[in-house]
């Protein structure tokens, strides 16, 4: 079997860096080198000792190269190169089980992200905030995205409940608990904050930081991207809420469509019994037992559900926050 990912040997020099620095990439040879001068300089004003893991996520121009120079040049570089695109949210979670750091930060590597944030993000973790997302109030990007942008971040603050003005910018900081207990796949790297949530971490802040024009190359996500965002939301939701308890759902509708089912035959009956009605050409005869076996069949999928969930020892089992000994 093939392995997912070519890793770069960590160096020994380095065991436990304040802070893991998580830089997912696809086809950006020309801005590496300027990104890892700028994360460099800016921790270098910093008693933090630090880490940066360059996540290769299947480019297909130079960026690997560069990287594997920029980790034999540098003992706080090392990269991961994955064999082909993934995607974003198995590249970020590739980062999150290789860093070593007490703090995570993602950023993007296409230079709009400014790692002079990362220090201000790390005193508010310091202070007691669990997790710190960037908020680009003053962005740098075509009209066709800005407004889509806004609009999906409103819809998301209000169906989440969580009061972000950006769900989407690539810069964000968190402590290693919480990136030790999410999980990252499809296109879910736009909803941390929401699944940090759920698991416990709900100091979630918010930092103003500042989004530089793009430099080089173009962007690697369309407006496809924002109905994606809204499909991956509809799941996130729905497992969260029923993935332990599916007859909740089945089972509601189940129970639904049958009480309005055998109420329309009640109702057929009555006029086929007392009034001498023929029923032959009524729709809602069939309307009737349609909707009796449609419930049927959701209330058999809820308790299918149900049996397999309690055969299965995979069940959310509790996030433990603190144990003290008596």
């Amino acid at each position: 079997m093939q392995e997912k990912k070519i890793d770069l040997p960590k160096k020994s020099g380095i065991t436990s860096p304040d802070i893991s620095i998580v830089v997912p990439l696809l086809n950006e040879e020309d801005s590496l080198d300027e990104l890892a001068d700028q994360i460099t300089k800016a921790l270098a004003k910093t008693n933090y000792s630090y880490e940066i893991l360059f996540i290769d996520d299947g480019s297909t121009d130079r960026s690997w190269d560069i990287v594997e120079q920029l980790s034999g040049d540098n003992e706080y570089i090392s990269g991961i190169r994955l064999r082909r695109n993934y995607g974003k949210s198995d590249a970020l979670q590739t980062g999150f089980e290789r860093s070593t750091g007490r703090f995570v930060v993602t950023m993007d590597a296409d230079l709009q992200d400014d790692p002079n944030e990362i220090p201000a993000m790390i005193k508010k973790l310091e202070k007691g905030a669990d997790l710190v997302s960037g908020w680009k109030k003053k962005r740098h990007d075509p009209i066709s995205k800005t407004i889509p942008s806004r609009f999906f971040n409103a819809v998301t603050r209000w169906v989440t409940g969580i009061k972000l003005h950006d769900f989407n910018c690539g810069l964000k900081a968190y402590r290693k608990e919480v990136v030790e207990n999410i999980t990252l796949y499809g296109e879910m790297h736009r909803y941390v904050p929401l699944l940090a949530k759920w698991e416990g971490f709900g100091r979630i802040e918010e930092q103003v930081v500042q989004h530089h024009p793009r430099q080089y190359g173009h962007t690697k996500f369309g407006i496809s991207r924002f109905l994606n965002g809204f499909l991956d939301l509809v799941t996130l939701l729905f497992i969260n809420r029923y993935v332990n308890r599916p007859m909740h759902f089945f089972g509601l509708f189940g129970v639904l469509f049958l009480f309005v089912g055998i109420a329309i035959n009640l109702y057929l009956a009555y006029i086929k019994i007392f009034l001498g009605e023929s029923l032959a050409n009524r729709p809602l005869l069939f309307l009737g037992l349609l909707l009796v076996m449609v419930g049927v069949q959701f209330f058999s999928i809820g308790f299918l559900g149900e049996l397999l969930n309690r055969g299965d020892g995979r069940n959310q089992k509790p996030n433990v926050a603190e144990v003290t000994d008596s």
